[in-house]
């Protein structure tokens, strides 16, 4: 088997997308484990590369399934975003917010007809998108659409260096959570960790910890019902299906464990919170709840030093790291 083929989808071409992307692209780290493949507008790619001081060799092609791979050039699928004049580094605007869309959804389509084994994505603007006119509230319901399945049924899984942090409920209101967290969306959550983590091949049988929603995860009902009559059930769920999970923990003491692969928190602010203490500019989003694997890093787009060489690709190479365990081809 070949070095598994990860495209890179360039993110906003305003901000720093394309400069780590490129970085990343050519750090030898990264073409040691897999055979990256960039995908985004020519026009934004090259003027990164002009603007940091990078020359490479590029080869660009019409589809991933067309890809090829040679010496130190960099491949990629292009796309054609710009008209004449229309490109701008560090600028708002919605033409930069299509860009990044299509950017992700190529390197998505690329991934569900198996010309690519894995997606990881630059930082998008959100602001940009919404100028587009393009409902979008993360990565995660986004690749979801864009692969055809349920958005409820896609999670965001936070990654640094060995932690994994998995969100049952993202984007909404706490009191949206509280509804949103059943015993049938908590087991869906634990075995979509499950399968993802197999399939990075952190494991063969992962050990899963999984969170309370209420503090001390209830003290025994003294703070609520739900951890024993909504997740620890669902755990149960998943043990008789021959997951390895365990819990509910109290959030505040769970990650202090050790032994475990992954962790499950029950909302956005048990999980984002912890990460963003341990490990500033350097996590990454995963998507998990889909047929395909899609990272993104989560340090923004960063449009004051888009174009003066200074971002730091470290996060997308971790990114890639963390899925060049798929299988490549022959």
């Amino acid at each position: 088997m070949g070095l598994p083929r990860i495209a890179i989808a360039v993110g906003d071409p305003s901000g720093i997308g394309p400069e780590i992307a490129l970085k990343a692209a050519l750090d030898p780290q990264v073409r040691a484990i897999c055979r990256p493949l960039l995908v985004g507008d020519r026009m934004a790619i090259e003027a990164h590369a002009k603007a940091v001081g990078l020359s490479p060799r590029l080869m660009a092609f019409d589809t991933a399934a067309a890809a090829r791979w040679d010496g130190d050039a960099v491949s990629f699928v292009e796309r054609r975003n710009y008209g004449p004049g229309e490109f701008a580094l560090g600028q708002v605007g919605a033409v930069h917010g299509r860009a990044a869309l299509d950017a992700a959804r190529t390197a998505i389509e690329a991934a569900m007809t198996g010309d690519v084994e894995a997606v990881v994505a630059a930082p998008q603007t959100e602001k940009s998108i919404a100028l587009a006119g393009v409902h979008f509230d993360g990565y995660p319901t986004f690749v979801a659409r864009c692969a055809g399945v349920p958005p409820e049924n896609a999670y965001l899984m936070i990654c640094f260096g060995e932690t994994r942090i998995a969100h049952t409920t993202l984007h909404v209101s706490l009191r949206r959570a509280l509804d949103l967290i059943t015993r049938e969306r908590v087991y869906h959550v634990i075995r979509s960790v499950d399968i993802a983590l197999k399939k990075m091949g952190v494991a063969a049988a992962p050990r899963i910890a999984v969170s309370g929603l209420n503090p001390h995860a209830g003290e025994d009902r003294l703070f609520g019902d739900e951890d024993q009559d909504i997740i620890a059930p669902a755990i149960a769920d998943a043990v008789a299906g021959g997951i390895q999970a365990e819990g509910p923990f109290g959030c505040d003491i769970m990650f202090g464990r050790k032994g475990y692969d992954a962790f499950i928190v029950m909302f956005h602010d048990q999980g984002h919170i912890a990460a963003k203490l341990q490990a500033p500019q350097r996590t990454a989003g995963l998507t998990i709840g889909t047929p395909i694997l899609f990272s993104s890093v989560a340090h923004g787009s960063a449009h004051d030093i888009a174009g003066q060489g200074k971002a730091n690709h470290q996060a997308m190479v971790d990114a890639i790291r963390r899925l060049a365990g798929v299988s490549g081809r022959a």
